[in-house]
C-alpha cells in the first residue's frame, strides 16, 4: 500500500457463467495449494490467512515485529520486499525473513513492492522485472512451499491501462512456473489493488487457467472503493460463485480515498472462510500514518486500528488458526519433494538414520534446503517408529566446520562440532509413524557436507 487515488465506477456485468465450468484440478502440490475457493496445506487441512503486513524493506532492523505480530494471534505475515526500487533485499536477508516466520510459527507471504502503481507512479517496476527478482531468490525459496506464499507484485497497475494486467499477470505466472517454482502464487489486482474496473474479477478464470499448476490465489485490496457492505459482499460473492480462490490482501479502517467498511470486510471474510491481512504493522508515512496498528513498532502501544484488527469482532485473535505444519501432524499422504534447481547444491541429498521400528523408536533425515555464499538453511525431519513417542533427541557431528546460528521448532546445543537437537513442548509427542520437522540457519566455509544423524526417542 502506497498512495491511493479516489476511484469510482458503476458495477459491470456479473462474471460470465462459463467460468462455472472451470473444474481443472491442480497437479500434486508440494505445500500450500488451492482447491476450489480454499487454500489447503499439503496435508489437506484448510488454511485461512489472518494477520497483517510488515514493511520489512524499509525497516529491516525491526525483526522483533515477527514475534510481536504472532503474540497478537496472527497466523500469517505479509512481508514487504524490494528488488531494487528501494534498497534491495538480498537472498541472505530473505532467508532470514523466512526463518523468522518459521521460528514464530507464521505463514510467510513474501511480496515484491517494486511494481506498486505501474503505469501511473514514477519508478514502478513491471511484473516481468518482479519475476526476475524472484528467480534470483530461487535458492532460498525452493523447499519452502509449506511455509511461503509468493505475492508476485504489489498493486502492479495503477489506474492507467489496467487492462494490460491480464496478459502481464499470465506471463508472470508462466515465467514463475517455467523457472521451477511450485509455491502457491498470489496475484494482486490493478487499480492500486482495488480493481474498481473489475479487470481482475472478470479475467480471473482465464488467469487461473494459465497456471499449469492451478495454484494461484487472487488478492483484492479493500480501501475507499469498498466503503459499503454491498460492494464488499458483491466482490467476495463473485469469486465464490466462480469457484475461484480469493484473499483480502490488504485493507484498513480508513483511507484518504474513502472510508472502508472494515466491519463488513472482517465479518464477511469470517463467514465465507476468506483470508484477510490488514495494512500495516507500523511505519506508515505520507499522510496515512493512521494505518499503523502499533505506534513505533511497540506491541504494547496498539492504535485504534490495531485494536480493531487484532482484538475486535471477527478479529485476528478470535478467528486465526495456526497452520498445522507447525503442529507436527503428519500429512494425509506423502507430498512429492520439489525438483532440485540446476544450481542446487549436491548436499541437498538427504542423509537418513536407520529405519524406524521397535518400541519408542525414531528416525531423522537431514537436508540442506537452501545454500548461499557462507550460509545455508537446513531442515531435519523426525519420524516416530511403530510406537508413539513423547519426546525425541537428534544428534550429529559436523565434519566441515559448519556452525548453527539460528534454530526454530527445536532446542539445539553444541559441543564443538557435535550438535544435539531436542523437541520443544509442542512437537515432542508423535503418534506411531507420525513426523515433525525443525529448521535452522548455519554458516559454512569451504564445504557443506551432509552429516550422518541419529535419533533417540522416549
Amino acid at each position: 500500500m502506497r498512495t491511493r487515488f479516489i476511484a469510482a465506477g458503476a458495477a459491470l456485468l456479473a462474471l460470465l457463467t462459463s467460468v462455472l465450468a472451470m473444474t481443472q484440478s491442480a497437479q500434486a502440490a508440494t505445500g500450500l495449494h488451492v482447491s476450489g475457493t480454499k487454500i489447503l496445506e499439503a496435508n489437506g487441512n484448510q488454511f485461512i490467512m489472518r494477520g497483517t503486513s510488515h514493511a520489512h524493506t524499509w525497516f529491516p532492523s525491526q525483526t522483533s515485529s515477527f514475534a510481536n505480530i504472532k503474540s497478537l494471534g496472527a497466523n500469517t505475515v505479509r512481508v514487504v520486499l524490494s528488488g531494487g526500487r528501494w534498497t534491495a533485499n538480498a537472498a541472505s536477508d530473505v532467508a532470514n525473513v523466512i526463518a523468522l516466520c518459521k521460528q514464530n510459527r507464521l505463514i510467510c507471504v513474501l511480496e515484491n513492492h517494486d511494481t506498486t502503481g505501474y503505469g501511473e507512479q514514477s519508478g514502478a517496476y513491471t511484473l516481468d522485472q518482479a519475476v526476475d527478482y524472484w528467480v534470483g531468490l530461487k535458492s532460498v525459496l525452493t523447499g519452502q512451499e509449506n511455509y511461503v506464499v509468493i505475492n508476485i507484485g504489489n498493486e502492479p497497475y495503477g489506474n492507467n491501462s489496467p487492462s494490460a494486467w491480464t496478459s502481464a499477470t499470465k506471463s508472470a505466472i508462466g515465467r514463475m512456473r517455467a523457472a521451477g517454482f511450485q509455491h502457491l502464487l498470489m496475484v494482486d489486482a490493478p487499480n492500486w489493488g482495488q480493481d474498481w474496473q473489475f479487470v481482475m474479477r472478470d479475467n480471473a478464470a482465464s488467469v487461473f487457467d494459465s497456471d499449469p499448476q492451478k495454484n494461484t490465489v487472487f488478492s483484492i485490496h479493500m480501501y475507499g472503493v469498498f466503503d459499503t457492505a454491498a460492494e464488499v459482499t458483491g466482490y467476495l460473492q463473485a469469486f465464490q460463485t466462480a469457484g475461484l480462490p480469493l484473499v483480502i490482501g490488504e485493507f484498513g479502517n480508513m483511507h484518504s480515498d474513502g472510508d472502508p467498511d472494515e466491519d463488513t470486510i472482517m465479518s464477511q471474510a469470517q463467514s465465507r472462510g476468506v483470508g484477510y491481512l490488514g495494512w500495516s504493522w507500523s511505519g506508515n508515512g505520507g499522510g496515512v500514518e493512521y494505518l499503523d496498528q502499533v505506534t513505533n513498532f511497540n506491541v504494547s502501544q496498539l492504535t485504534s486500528w490495531g485494536q480493531r484488527l487484532f482484538n475486535g469482532a471477527n478479529g485476528v485473535k478470535s478467528t486465526a488458526k495456526e497452520a498445522t505444519i507447525y503442529s507436527g501432524q503428519p500429512p494425509v499422504s506423502p507430498s512429492p519433494s520439489p525438483s532440485a534447481s540446476p544450481s542446487a547444491s549436491p548436499s541437498r541429498s538427504p542423509s537418513p538414520s536407520p529405519s524406524p521400528g521397535g518400541a519408542k523408536g525414531c528416525a531423522a533425515t537431514y537436508t540442506v534446503t537452501n545454500q548461499w555464499g557462507g550460509g545455508f538453511q537446513g531442515e531435519v525431519t523426525v519420524k516416530a517408529g511403530s510406537s508413539a513417542v513423547s519426546g525425541w533427541t537428534v544428534t550429529w557431528t559436523y565434519a566441515n566446520g559448519q556452525a548453527i546460528t539460528q534454530v526454530w521448532n527445536a532446542t539445539v546445543t553444541s559441543n564443538g562440532s557435535s550438535i544435539t537437537a531436542r523437541n520443544v513442548s509442542y512437537n515432542g509427542g508423535l503418534g506411531a509413524g507420525a513426523s515433525t520437522s525443525f529448521g535452522f540457519l548455519g554458516s559454512w566455509n569451504g564445504a557443506n557436507g551432509v552429516p550422518a544423524v541419529s535419533c533417540a526417542a522416549s
